[in-house]
């Protein structure tokens, strides 16, 4: 019985730092997007870099930024600031990446499209 425990714990180790391994994403890095405003009365265009990290996207100054890109390169995300939000969704490839958005500051409606490019 004990010979078969510490067998199943030697596994579990050995197979943990594989799976952690496979877990990382193709676009996991740094990533600069330019968002552009097409209609609606917000900013002509927002600029900001995030990271990929297993396939979450994250902003280290953007606390209430959701993000996620699959395997795919399928993404998807959502950032709010103070009054400001806005959500997208788009496609990544190796390097270069885009999709459309949509949001609001205060009441006004605004939408355009994104642009990402790999750091």
């Amino acid at each position: 019985m004990k010979m078969s425990l510490l067998w199943m714990i030697a596994t579990v180790c050995l197979m943990a730092p594989a799976s952690a391994a496979q877990a990382r994403s193709a676009y996991d890095g740094s990533w600069d997007l330019v968002f552009v405003t097409q209609r609606g009365e917000c900013d002509p265009s927002y600029n900001f870099t995030v990271n990929i990290s297993d396939g979450i996207v994250t902003h280290p100054n953007l606390v209430k930024f959701r993000g996620y890109v699959a395997k795919s390169g399928s993404v998807r995300a959502s950032v709010t600031v103070h009054e400001k939000f806005a959500s997208g969704t788009g496609r990544l490839t190796a390097t270069t990446g885009g999709g459309r958005w949509s949001g609001h500051t205060g009441s006004a409606r605004c939408s355009g499209y994104w642009t990402a490019q790999r750091n």
